[in-house]
């Protein structure tokens, strides 16, 4: 499978190199194709790994992921062009996060909207699916770096692309019975919501390696 992963932050990377090492093809997309992080990443993926910009990575890839910040990713996602993204799965990974000088942070949108729901709207044609913005990237493409159980979320319209989403995290290590799935794309505020508390307790572990697990009665 072909994918093109906008962004060449630290998730962005950690994702194509999972994807990389799966035996897929990925071009990583930035603002520019001299991007220095996109390069770097190229050099030393392999044959199976490019760099472009994010027009090129969105036609390279048969789905695209979105792993840009929540504040730029419509802004992204128009330079990778909705004619590069129409009919394929966008699995969107983002969050909202907005720091004040202080430090102190809020979501831009909350509530009652979410980067998700921009995206699907502002890209009708695209298969939007929120999904792996509630863990640190080493969780995302290794769940197993945990011990037991524990859970991932997806939210969309689309039922055929979440299934398409479930069987790619399947591929990063996440057993289907872990997925929990939360619905329409409107799903994704929630999911966004989840990250300031996420935020405290990264404060109160003092490490970003932990995840939600939950329980149901029988």
């Amino acid at each position: 499978m072909r994918y093109g992963v906008i962004g060449t932050g630290g998730v962005g990377r950690t994702i194509a190199d999972k994807l990389v090492a799966l035996g897929h093809e990925v071009t990583l997309g930035s603002r520019t194709k001299a991007n220095e992080a996109a390069l770097a990443w190229a050099e030393q993926a392999g044959p199976n790994g490019h760099n472009g910009t994010f027009a090129e990575a969105a036609e390279f890839g048969e789905r695209v992921v979105n792993a840009t910040a929540g504040t730029v990713a419509l802004e992204a996602l128009r330079a990778a062009g909705a004619e590069r993204l129409g009919g394929k799965v966008l699995l969107d990974l983002s969050n909202p996060l907005v720091f004040s000088p202080e430090g102190a942070l809020t979501l831009d949108p909350v509530n009652t909207d979410s980067v998700g729901e921009r995206i699907q709207r502002e890209f009708p044609q695209a298969r939007v699916v929120k999904a792996l913005n509630t863990l640190t990237a080493p969780l995302m493409v290794d769940p197993a770096r945990l011990p037991g159980e524990h859970n991932v979320f997806v939210a969309g319209d689309d039922a055929a692309a979440k299934a398409e989403v479930v069987a790619l995290l399947g591929e990063f290590g996440w057993p289907a019975d872990s997925v929990i799935d939360l619905g329409d794309i409107s799903g994704a505020r929630a999911l966004e919501m989840t990250m300031p508390f996420w935020i405290r307790l990264m404060q109160a572990f003092g490490t970003t390696e932990f995840n939600y697990s939950f329980k149901r009665a029988q």
